[in-house]
């Protein structure tokens, strides 16, 4: 073993995806680009950082809903550049030409062009002064059965991003849990 910056750690911990998080408020959709979550129960129940300088911030705390996206390692760019500029001063959809879709059950839009969607609402803030973490109970689920290419890109935390790689299946090694199957 060799020593690591402890500042960096964190990069092998990524938990998932790259996701798009989306929110409506005052008459404007706005999209974010998002890292840091994770499952927190099956139900879905979500965590997420945002952070209070980020325009999403606002809004999630003021309408309590958003909807978390799924890009595909083809979008990998768009949502680089997605999260390096601000919804305060862009038009996200427009400027990177993603198409709004409403959801059914909260008012931020779904994105057209992902694999899948999760309408959310927040369940739990008590976190979020101190950690600028939500907690979010997913409320309705969507894919998107036209991307034939499912593989999602997940952030290493240096600039540089893996791409979902051959899958292995060991369901037969799995307990079995009804409920999950």
């Amino acid at each position: 073993m060799r020593e690591f910056p402890l500042e960096k750690a964190f990069q092998w911990f990524e938990p998932g995806p790259v996701v798009l998080v989306s929110t409506a408020h005052r008459g404007k959709a706005n999209i974010m680009t998002m890292s840091w979550h994770m499952v927190v129960e099956f139900s879905p129940q979500i965590a997420c950082v945002v952070s209070p300088g980020n325009h999403t911030f606002a809004a999630l705390r003021a309408t309590r809903e958003c909807v978390i996206s799924i890009p595909g390692a083809d979008l990998a760019r768009t949502v680089v550049d997605i999260g390096n500029c601000s919804g305060r001063e862009v038009d996200k959809f427009a400027a990177f030409g993603l198409t709004a879709l409403p959801a059914s059950s909260v008012r931020a839009p779904l994105i057209a062009e992902c694999l899948a969607g999760l309408e959310c609402r927040v369940a739990d803030t008590r976190l979020v002064g101190k950690y600028s973490l939500f907690v979010l109970d997913g409320v309705k689920a969507w894919t998107n059965p036209r991307r034939k290419n499912r593989k999602t890109f997940h952030a290493v935390g240096d600039g540089t991003f893996v791409v979902d790689g051959r899958a292995l299946n060991l369901k037969k090694r799995m307990t079995k849990w009804p409920e999950f199957i």
